[in-house]
C-alpha cells in the first residue's frame, strides 16, 4: 500500500471510528461490536505508524485514555466436577428457569413459591480442585476429565491466593454465618478433623498476562494467545518456581465432597461468605437476585464494565441460592440443572478478505472459502471461513479485499456476519465464480432447485480424494490413521488410486513415505484388515452415495436385511445354514439394488424423487459397480444388522444425540437404538421423541428445549435401552 491509498484509507477508518464512537458514547447506541472497533483502532494506528506525517490531532488513535517434577501424577476427583450448560438469551434463561421448576414441582408435588438466584461472575481461567484435611491443604488437582485430573500440588501451593491453612474464624464471622450453636459446633468439628475439596478458577490477571508476553518478545519467545492458556500452561509447569513467577490467582467458588457441611450453610450466598472466612479470595461483584429481571440487569451491568474489571469473563454463571433444593432439581448428563452459564454475545473483529479459495467435495459440490488477513478472535487466530455457497456471497454482497466483521460462533466456528461497505476503498475486486471445476476443468452445472454447484466429472481428482477421505472416516469404514494428509500423501507418490487401492498397500512401500515410521506403518495395516468385516449401513454409508448420509444408510441395510429373510422363509432356510453366507457377499447386494427402481425407494419413508433417483444412478454407475466388484475381490465383507425378530422397544421413536457420551462411542449408541427399532435423524424438529444429551452438547439442546422434545442425559438413555 502507498502513501496515497494510505492517506484514502486512513480518512476512511477515522470517519468510521468516530461515527461509531458517537452512536455508542452519546446515544447509547452499538452499531458496531467492541471487538470490532478495537481492530479498526489497531490497522488505524499501524498506518500512522508507517506514516507518521499522517496523524492529526483530531486522530481516534491521540486519544489520552520447589523442585522440578519429571511428570504429573493422575488422580481422581472425590466428587466429579460437573460441566455447566449455556444460555445465550433471556429466552433461553426463562426456559431453563421453567425446566428447572417443572422437575421440581414432579419430583415434590409442590411447585417453588420463593427462590433466589446468588449470580457470579463467570471467570476465562483453569478450574482447579482443592482438597483439605483437617482444615491443612493436601492436594490441588486440575479438572480433567471431571472424574480424573492432574496431581498439581506443587504449583497450587505457589498461588497467594490458596490458603495452606485455613484462617481460623472470628467471633463476628460466626455471627455473619448465622448458625445455630449446634451447627457452629458440628462446622468446627469438620474443619478441624474432616475433609472436604474446595473448588474454584485460577485465573491471570490483565496486567501480569501482558507483562508476560513482554517478558517473551524480549525473551524471543512465543507470546500466549490468552489469559487462560497463560494459567493452563503455568499451573501445569513441572517446575514450580516457573508457576510461582506467573502471579496467579485462585477465585473460590464451591465445596464439594462433604454434603452435610453443604446443607448446614444452605445457601450459596453463605458457602461463599464461609469459605471467605476461611482464607480464601472471593468475587466482590457476586450478587443475590430475587428474579429473572434482576438477573439480566446484573448481567447487562456486568456485561457493559467488563472492560473495567482487572481479568478475563466471559458470562455471568447463575444458581439457585438454596442448596438444600439442589438435589431435587437434580443434573442432566454432565451438567446441573440448578445452574446455568448465561454467556456474552459471541466476540466479533473486523479483517480483510484477501482472497476465495474454491473446494470441491465428495459429491462434486463447490464451495467457496474466504482467506482472512490472520486476526485473533475469542484467543484464537482465524485466518478462513466458509462461506457456505454462492447464495451466500451475494446475501453479503462481499468482495476480495472488503473489510469485514467476523465472529466465532459459539466461540469456535469462524462466520463472516457483516461487510463493511463504507470502508470501501474502490480497490475491491468482484468474486469470480466459477465456471468450471478448479481442478479437473470440468463445466460445473447447477441443479434446478439447488444453490450449489456441482463438478459432475466422475474422474475429478478432487471428488476422488474426499472420497477416499469419506470412505476411511470414522463414521464410514474408521480407518484410523489415515487423515486427508495421509490420503494425500498416498495419491501424490502413486500408492493408490481409489478406494480399493487402499487394500493393496504393501509395508514397504509405505515405510519409504516421510513420517510413516515402522510402529505407525503396522498400526495402519492393522486397521485396514479390520476394516474388511464392516456392518452394511457402515458400508452403504461409506460408499459415499449422494444424498444417503448414515441414518439413510441404515434404512437400506435394513430393506437389504429384510428381502434375505423373506428369500429365506420362502427357500426354508436356516438362518444358521452356511448357503446363507452367500447372502452376505458384494455381488448379491449390488443385485439387489440394480433390480429396484426409483419408484420403489420412494415408497420409503423421508425417500423422495432426488434420493432415489441417487441409489439408482449411483448402482447403474459402471465405474462405481466396478470399484465395488475390486472391493469384494480384496476380502471386504459385511455384517446385517440385528435380526427384527428381537423387541423392537423402541419402535418407531426418533432419536438425535449431541455431545460426547462417556460409555459408549455415538455409533455404538445408534447402533443400539436401530436394534430396537428405533430411528436416528441429524436435525431436530417437533417429531422428534427424543434428545440425547451427551457432555459440551451443541445448539441442538437449545433447540429442544424451545421444542419441548424430551431430553435424555446418558444414564437415562443407558436405562432405556
Amino acid at each position: 500500500m502507498n502513501k496515497e491509498q494510505a492517506k484514502k484509507r486512513i480518512e476512511k477508518l477515522r470517519e468510521v471510528i468516530n461515527k461509531n464512537r458517537y452512536l455508542y458514547h452519546v446515544l447509547d447506541k452499538n452499531d458496531l461490536d467492541e471487538g470490532v472497533v478495537d481492530a479498526l483502532k489497531n490497522e488505524l494506528f499501524k498506518l500512522e505508524n508507517l506514516y507518521p506525517d499522517l496523524i492529526t490531532k483530531d486522530s481516534p488513535t491521540q486519544r489520552v485514555a520447589g523442585k522440578p517434577l519429571d511428570k504429573f501424577v493422575k488422580t481422581n476427583h472425590r466428587e466429579r466436577l460437573l460441566s455447566l450448560f449455556d444460555a445465550f438469551s433471556q429466552e433461553d434463561m426463562f426456559d431453563w428457569q421453567a425446566r428447572f421448576l417443572k422437575v421440581y414441582e414432579e419430583e415434590t408435588g409442590s411447585g417453588l413459591k420463593k427462590f433466589e438466584y446468588y449470580c457470579e461472575l463467570k471467570l476465562d481461567g483453569l478450574a482447579i480442585s482443592l482438597t483439605y484435611n483437617s482444615g491443612m491443604l493436601e492436594r490441588g488437582a486440575t479438572r480433567g476429565n471431571g472424574r480424573v485430573g492432574e496431581d498439581v500440588t506443587s504449583n497450587v501451593k505457589t498461588i497467594n491466593s490458596i490458603p495452606l491453612k485455613f484462617r481460623e474464624l472470628e467471633e463476628k464471622d460466626w455471627k455473619l454465618l448465622k448458625l445455630t450453636k449446634e451447627e457452629r459446633k458440628r462446622v468446627e468439628e469438620i474443619i478441624e478433623k474432616e475433609s472436604f475439596d474446595v473448588r474454584g478458577e485460577s485465573i491471570m490477571d490483565k496486567k501480569v498476562f501482558s507483562d508476560l508476553n513482554k517478558k517473551n518478545e524480549r525473551l524471543g519467545k512465543p507470546v500466549l494467545a490468552n489469559p487462560r492458556n497463560a494459567v493452563a500452561g503455568s499451573i501445569r509447569q513441572l517446575n514450580s518456581k516457573v508457576a510461582s513467577e506467573r502471579k496467579m490467582i485462585f477465585y473460590v467458588y464451591g465445596l464439594a465432597s462433604h454434603e452435610e457441611l453443604k446443607n448446614i450453610l444452605r445457601t450459596r450466598e453463605r458457602e461463599n461468605m464461609f469459605l471467605s472466612f476461611l482464607g480464601f479470595k472471593t468475587l466482590k461483584q457476586n450478587r443475590i437476585c430475587d428474579n429473572l429481571k434482576e438477573v439480566f440487569s446484573f448481567y447487562n451491568k456486568v456485561e457493559n464494565n467488563r472492560d473495567s474489571l482487572p481479568f478475563q469473563i466471559d458470562g455471568v454463571v447463575v444458581k439457585v441460592n438454596d442448596m438444600l433444593k439442589w438435589p431435587v432439581i437434580g443434573v442432566v448428563g454432565k451438567a446441573p440443572r440448578y445452574m446455568m452459564a448465561y454467556k456474552f454475545s459471541a466476540e466479533q473483529v473486523s479483517t480483510k478478505v484477501k482472497e476465495v479459495l474454491w473446494q470441491i467435495g465428495r459429491t462434486g459440490a463447490l464451495t467457496p472459502l474466504a482467506v482472512l488477513e490472520p486476526v485473533k478472535v475469542a484467543g484464537a487466530m482465524v485466518s478462513r471461513a466458509t462461506l457456505h455457497n454462492i447464495d451466500e456471497i451475494k446475501r453479503l454482497g462481499i468482495k476480495i479485499n472488503d473489510t469485514v466483521v467476523i465472529e466465532r460462533a459459539g466461540d469456535v466456528i469462524p462466520k463472516i456476519v457483516k461487510v463493511l461497505t463504507e470502508l470501501r476503498s474502490g480497490e475491491e475486486e468482484s468474486i469470480v465464480i466459477p465456471r468450471v471445476c478448479p481442478f479437473c476443468s470440468t463445466k460445473l452445472q447447477k441443479e434446478k432447485d439447488e444453490a450449489i454447484m456441482r463438478c459432475p466429472n466422475k474422474e475429478c481428482q478432487a471428488v476422488n480424494f474426499q472420497s477416499i477421505v469419506h470412505f476411511v472416516s470414522k463414521g464410514a469404514m474408521d480407518i484410523d490413521g489415515l487423515g486427508e494428509k495421509q490420503v494425500k500423501q498416498l495419491l501424490d507418490n502413486g500408492l493408490i488410486a481409489n478406494i480399493s487401492d487402499l487394500y493393496t498397500l504393501d509395508k514397504n512401500d509405505l515405510l519409504s513415505l516421510e513420517r510413516f515410521a515402522e510402529k505407525s506403518v503396522n498400526n495402519l495395516l492393522e486397521a485396514i484388515e479390520k476394516s474388511k468385516e464392516v456392518s452394511l449401513a457402515r458400508l452403504i454409508y461409506a460408499l459415499g452415495i449422494r444424498q444417503i448420509g448414515q441414518e439413510s444408510a441404515s434404512v437400506l441395510a435394513g430393506m437389504y436385511q429384510k428381502y434375505i429373510e423373506e428369500v429365506r422363509t420362502k427357500e426354508k432356510d436356516n438362518v444358521e445354514d452356511n448357503d446363507s453366507n452367500s447372502y452376505l457377499s458384494l455381488s448379491n447386494l449390488l443385485n439387489f439394488f440394480q433390480e429396484k427402481k426409483a419408484e420403489d425407494w420412494e415408497k420409503i419413508k423421508d425417500f423422495g424423487p432426488a434420493v432415489s433417483n441417487s441409489i439408482c444412478d449411483f448402482f447403474h454407475d459402471e465405474n462405481k459397480m466396478r470399484l465395488i466388484k475390486k472391493l469384494e475381490k480384496e476380502g471386504i465383507t459385511f455384517s446385517l444388522p440385528q435380526e427384527s425378530s428381537l423387541e423392537q422397544t423402541l419402535l418407531n421413536k426418533s432419536f438425535v444425540l449431541t455431545g460426547t457420551l462417556s460409555s459408549l462411542t455415538r455409533e455404538e449408541a445408534k447402533d443400539k437404538i436401530k436394534v430396537l427399532g428405533g430411528k436416528i435423524s441429524s436435525s431436530l424438529s417437533k417429531q422428534t421423541d427424543y434428545l440425547i444429551l451427551g457432555e459440551n452438547p451443541g445448539s441442538k439442546y437449545e433447540k429442544a428445549k424451545k421444542l419441548g422434545v424430551k431430553i435424555l442425559s446418558e444414564k437415562e438413555f443407558l436405562e432405556i435401552i
